[in-house]
């Protein structure tokens, strides 16, 4: 049997961690609720159910917010979590600009250069099997980015999706030997670097202030051009913009934009894994791009 949650609601949550009373309550998915306080604020209240993604979820905002003082990208101010619940700010949010897209991609390199102990390493006080969206990632360290990525995020998701038969077997063999060749594929070596670790369009707020804020963070030390990939895998807004300004604040290697889909096989793995075939195709084809380089 589960044990019972550390508060019965939403708002029970919110004032736990607040110590404010509750003056509303509005559902926006089963997991998300947007909670009023009675001094005018709103939290966001997200339920984990008991699986550990919410406490994951808190240590990696902080480790996060760890690297703002040096310049990093802003995150909500996490009020407190537990096994069930996370409660954070909500952000107000504003149109997308390119002086915003510019400040984040500053931002975005601060964090990076941020660092992380090794590959793999999960935030302070984070879980090793912490969660990527709904499906589970396991933090577990290395010091050799090629095996790692191979090891720790490739080929995990690879087997899961062969398994479910998502893909098939002779289709994974393109990404079984993209990972061979990840010693030669994977451009000059970086040191570990503070990762977002999910950092698609949907966990990038542009706030009403200016600046954007990352959300719901698969935080890890890895290669900084897998967030750059990722970033550029669902689009983003001024999304050239925040390259450029990413790239005069850290200069990547030469080769960088020919190793994207490199970096892209990780999360739409995952996709795959989560959401079925097409996402295995386009995986399919990324490999094979890889290969033919």
């Amino acid at each position: 049997m589960s044990p019972a949650p550390s508060a019965p609601s939403p708002s029970a949550a919110a004032t736990l961690f607040t110590g404010r009373t509750v003056t509303g309550e509005r559902r926006l998915s089963g997991a998300l609720t947007e909670v009023t306080l009675d001094d005018g604020r709103t939290v966001m209240v997200k339920r984990g159910e008991g699986t550990g993604a919410a406490r994951a979820e808190a240590a990696g905002l902080r480790w996060l917010a760890d690297a703002g003082s040096a310049g990093g990208v802003r995150v909500p101010q996490v009020h407190g979590d537990d096994a069930d619940w996370l409660v954070t700010d909500r952000v107000e949010q504003g149109p997308p600009t390119e002086e915003a897209a510019a400040g984040f991609g500053r931002e975005l390199a601060a964090l990076h250069a941020a660092g992380a102990p090794a590959f793999g390493s999960p935030p302070p006080g984070g879980p090793v099997e912490a969660y990527i969206g709904l499906a589970p990632m396991r933090n577990v360290t290395g010091d050799d980015w090629p095996r790692w990525y191979a090891g720790h995020r490739v080929l995990p998701y690879l087997r899961r999706a062969v398994d479910a038969g998502t893909v098939e077997a002779a289709e994974a063999v393109h990404v079984e030997r993209v990972c061979e060749r990840l010693p030669e594929l994977a451009g000059p070596a970086e040191q570990p670097a503070r990762l977002h670790g999910d950092l698609w369009n949907g966990n990038v707020l542009w706030g009403a202030d200016g600046h954007v804020r990352l959300i719901d963070p698969a935080a890890h030390g890895g290669h900084r051009e897998t967030d750059l990939a990722m970033l550029r895998l669902f689009g983003c807004p001024h999304l050239e913009r925040i390259t450029d300004a990413y790239r005069q604040a850290a200069p990547l290697a030469d080769g960088w934009a020919a190793r994207v889909g490199v970096h892209q096989l990780y999360p739409l793995l995952v996709h795959a894994v989560l959401f079925g075939r097409g996402y295995a195709e386009q995986a399919v084809s990324t490999a094979r791009a890889a290969l033919a380089g």
